[in-house]
């Protein structure tokens, strides 16, 4: 599991920062990409990293400003394409399902494969048997949401060695209890999966926030996140100024990931008033509140390991 960062400015396109696109790639897990938000030119990003646009399985856009959707219409179209070929599914605010319908539409482009569109509401929006995602509403101008994605519990490690010992041998057998089924022997005795499986490995949280101020949805759905992915559009010091336009800033940022009880925070969404050595201050801003802190740049990757 690993966090690319495809852009990381706030409003508009910027020399050292293009507008929000960020990668979760589950390329071990699911052999898949995720993406939140596709701002202007995420496809051109893309084109400079080892992403393949076919693997992008889900879009979660957090809301329908411009910096978060208005690379959404190409990239769809030119994953057709790139050879894309399997469903594409979009989870978004009221609208977004109108805004792809006219683009694609007006545009008289056709897609090779399936789309879904899904407009969200608070709640839990997706899960199957590796992950959940949980959508909570932000305050921002407009509905903008935050996502909550927890990675089910793994099965422990197979003990090998103890199955051997117990006269088992290696085959379908082990399979099934490295799945957790109880498994009857031909001479009649169960074996418990328990008895032969480590402790389980507890599954990994990452929480990725849309535009907001500090509020309390952002609290709940960065609880005890392996990685929090929180905007930080101004430095400390410009609270009004960050609650007037719906923003946040490093400190308030800090202080989420501190009352959350999170392990680690990453800023993004940098306005391009603050230069490069400005990055620097606005880190150590939020380490002041928070120090297991670092701040987002394009074509930065972090990997999200077990705890």
């Amino acid at each position: 599991m690993d966090i690319f960062f495809l852009g990381t400015g706030a409003g508009m396109p910027a020399k050292l920062r293009n507008v929000t696109s960020i990668a979760l790639k589950l390329l071990e897990e699911r052999g898949s990409v995720w993406l939140f938000d596709a701002g202007e030119a995420t496809q051109h990003q893309i084109l400079h990293t080892s992403i393949k646009p076919r693997r992008i399985e889900k879009i979660f856009i957090t809301h329908l400003h411009g910096d978060h959707i208005y690379g959404l219409p190409g990239l769809l179209s030119s994953r057709s394409f790139q050879g894309g070929e399997s469903q594409v599914t979009i989870y978004g605010p009221k609208g977004i399902k109108e805004y792809i319908g006219v683009s694609l539409s007006v545009s008289q482009t056709y897609l090779k494969y399936p789309l879904k569109v899904i407009e969200i509401e608070d709640g839990m929006i997706f899960e199957d048997e590796q992950f959940t995602v949980e959508a909570r509403l932000l305050e921002h101008g407009i509905p903008s949401y935050g996502y909550r994605i927890v990675e089910k519990d793994r099965p422990g490690t197979l003990l090998a060695d103890k199955l051997q010992e117990a006269g088992v041998k290696p085959g379908p057998i082990f399979r099934k209890i490295k799945n957790g089924e109880t498994v009857v022997l031909e001479d009649g005795r169960v074996i418990e999966p328990n008895d032969f499986l480590g402790p389980s490995q507890k599954g990994r949280i990452v929480t990725i926030l849309g535009d907001t101020r500090v509020c309390e949805n952002s609290r709940r759905l960065a609880q005890e996140a392996d990685f929090l992915i929180h905007e930080a559009t101004f430095a400390k010091g410009e609270e009004q100024l960050a609650f007037d336009y719906f923003h946040s800033t490093t400190h308030q940022a800090a202080e989420i990931a501190k009352q959350a009880g999170c392990k680690h925070l990453c800023l993004t969404h940098i306005s391009s008033r603050y230069d490069r050595q400005a990055w620097l201050e606005l880190v150590e801003e939020a380490k002041e509140v928070f120090p297991n802190t670092e701040i987002a740049e394009d074509f930065k990757e972090f990997n999200i390991v077990f705890t």
